[in-house]
């Protein structure tokens, strides 16, 4: 042992002991650990069969973006000699690490649930495949959600603008794409995307809703759109709103799943922020306007605006 001063052991001498005294303890820890990560069944994966990666999709998603939008994402400078190569090697890179991530899904379940063969990887590359060919489509869609936002919003200077900076369009974005891979019924996947989506921007589309076209999000931060939701076209939606289910029981994730608990809004509606709309059967009316804060829980027929009255300010 080194000494200083005397006889007094140096301070890095203690620090040791300490950090031998704590360390040993680790092994020990260790064990204790193992033991109940082989016990507990609900919140481990210790399988043979491999899980999909959440930094893959994500990685997934930024390639995507590169294709719809493309020019707009990409690193290197896109322009009309280059363009045949960089949008062919995206799409043969996307459908790489897509198909990748739809077969270790569908496998997961295989294995988890003990599912009969689900012939993941023919299925796999299948759903891709279909995925890549509705790009197109997906993309007419976007230009429409974009010119929405557009037209909305007299704070937006451009198209461009919109696309780099405004976090509805992401939303939005990510969103069409992972409801296509719902709609093919992709295990994890398409949760995995939204959820990181709601990461970036603070608005939670779930997979499963159906929206139509010329949608608009102005702001978005707080905006929460559940499962069986329907939105029409042409409807504009700001922060804060709330299209969800009624007070559930404890039991709903098992006895009302697959039912429709999200309200339906029609074409043409405009939602103001902070507004809760609640239910599987309630409707809004097709070119209605629910104003900022109302709280609905029944029907609205077409062409009403629903506002609460005026509330009255005191000053002091």
């Amino acid at each position: 042992m080194k000494k200083h001063d005397g006889d007094r052991p140096s301070l890095c001498d203690v620090e040791e002991k300490i950090l031998l005294h704590y360390r040993s303890q680790l092994p020990q820890l260790t064990q204790t650990i193992i033991a109940h990560c082989k016990e507990e069944e609900g919140i481990r994966h210790i399988d043979y069969a491999p899980i999909p990666s959440k930094a893959k999709t994500i990685a997934i998603l930024h390639q995507y973006l590169e294709i719809v939008f493309p020019g707009y994402f990409h690193e290197e400078k896109l322009d009309p000699v280059n363009l045949d190569f960089h949008i062919g090697q995206g799409v043969t890179r996307l459908f790489d690490m897509l198909s990748g991530q739809v077969i270790n899904s569908i496998r997961h379940d295989c294995s988890r649930y003990d599912l009969s063969c689900q012939a993941c990887i023919e299925r796999g590359y299948r759903i891709t495949v279909e995925v890549l060919r509705q790009i197109p489509s997906l993309r007419s869609m976007l230009a429409k959600d974009v010119q929405a936002m557009y037209e909305g919003d007299p704070a937006a200077r451009s198209y461009d603008e919109i696309i780099f900076s405004y976090p509805g369009i992401l939303a939005i974005a990510v969103y069409r794409l992972a409801h296509l891979l719902y709609e093919q019924q992709v295990p994890m996947l398409p949760r995995i995307m939204t959820e990181h989506a709601h990461d970036e921007t603070g608005i939670d589309i779930h997979p499963g809703a159906h929206i139509g076209e010329h949608f608009a999000i102005d702001h978005g931060t707080g905006v929460v759109i559940g499962e069986t939701t329907t939105i029409g076209k042409d409807v504009r939606i700001y922060q804060g709103v709330t299209l969800g289910a009624l007070s559930l029981p404890k039991d709903a994730g098992e006895t009302m799943r697959d039912q429709k608990r999200h309200p339906s809004i029609e074409d043409g509606v405009i939602i103001y922020a902070g507004a809760t709309i609640l239910g599987g059967n309630t409707t809004i009316g097709q070119g209605s306007t629910i104003g900022g804060n109302v709280w609905l829980t029944e029907s609205v027929p077409p062409g009403t605006q629903v506002l609460i009255e005026k509330p009255q300010l005191i000053f002091r």
